[in-house]
């Protein structure tokens, strides 16, 4: 890999760290509803990426699903989730989408797998229990387990798309927020109170970090992402992608005052030395598992 292609790399996953910690921000210090940001993002989403709707994809139906996989109850998860979780057990725990991803291989696709990668699947759960267990109260973190069945449902996302001819980046973006917008506002608004009041009271501060999700995210890194995939091989780039929680543990503790614990230490390391396990041997039916989402929605 040239050091121009790594410094994009180390660009895109610094992009990813700091979204997650602005997306706690506005859902947790600001208190804008989490679903209805994700429907605020993904409306972004569409309106900027009008152009790119064509060509229009064939199986539409097909698509639908996926994007309410990836996008409306991926992200709405993620950003509840997000509502009651610390960023830096957020950042681990959302890393469980590449073991999901070589699970659900394994089950749809028939991928086989060896020790190494069974060994690396293990060690990814096993840490995260160790970050979300309270022995204290016997209990799992509600936050991280909504983090956890969002990777599993944007891996879910993943695995149909391989049935998918391949579309552009942006021409998915575009089509995934054009149908994830409008069932987030429907859930919003039932499940939600106050939403426009808090978004309009956060300011110009809230505003730019929407700004910074649609374009600097789900635009921009989603598609220099592609574009990297295209250049180097998944085993190359998926070891390089776990970056992005260590910025996000980075910035829990040092911006958001987020405590560094031995469970967070012991947990974090336990699981990203699992995902690196399997990242370094990708699957041979569906390379990007060792990716988990990322190739699909983005990482955050």
């Amino acid at each position: 890999m040239s050091l121009r292609d790594f410094g994009l790399l180390f660009l895109i996953c610094f992009v990813w760290g700091v979204n997650l910690v602005m997306t706690r921000w506005v859902v947790a210090d600001f208190a804008v509803p989490p679903l209805f940001f994700a429907a605020i993002r993904f409306l972004g989403v569409a309106v900027f990426l009008i152009p790119f709707l064509r060509p229009v994809p064939k199986n539409l139906g097909t698509l639908f699903l996926i994007a309410m996989l990836i996008g409306c109850l991926n992200f709405g998860l993620l950003f509840v989730g997000l509502a009651n979780a610390d960023v830096s057990a957020a950042a681990v725990t959302g890393q469980l989408g590449v073991p999901m991803s070589t699970i659900m291989s394994m089950i749809f696709l028939g991928e086989k797998i060896g020790w190494r990668r069974a060994l690396g699947i293990s060690l990814a759960f096993a840490g995260v229990v160790v970050i979300a267990f309270d022995p204290g109260s016997f209990s799992l973190s509600f936050g991280l387990l909504l983090i956890f069945f969002a990777a599993v449902l944007g891996s879910a996302g993943g695995i149909i798309m391989k049935r998918m001819p391949e579309m552009h980046p942006l021409n998915l973006s575009a089509w995934v927020g054009l149908f994830s917008f409008a069932p987030l506002f429907a859930i919003s608004a039932v499940l939600e109170t106050g939403q426009v009041a808090a978004y309009v009271a956060g300011g110009w501060q809230v505003w730019l970090a929407s700004l910074f999700a649609i374009v600097g995210v789900s635009i921009f890194a989603h598609s220099a992402f592609y574009t990297l995939l295209k250049r180097h091989d998944v085993s190359l780039l998926s070891p390089l992608t776990l970056m992005t929680p260590l910025w996000g543990v980075l910035f829990g503790v040092t911006l958001l005052n987020e405590p560094f614990t031995w469970k967070l230490v012991i947990g974090g390391a336990v699981s990203l030395a699992g995902v690196f396990l399997i990242a370094i041997r990708p699957n041979s039916v569906l390379p990007e598992a060792a990716l988990g989402k990322k190739y699909a929605s983005g990482d955050s």
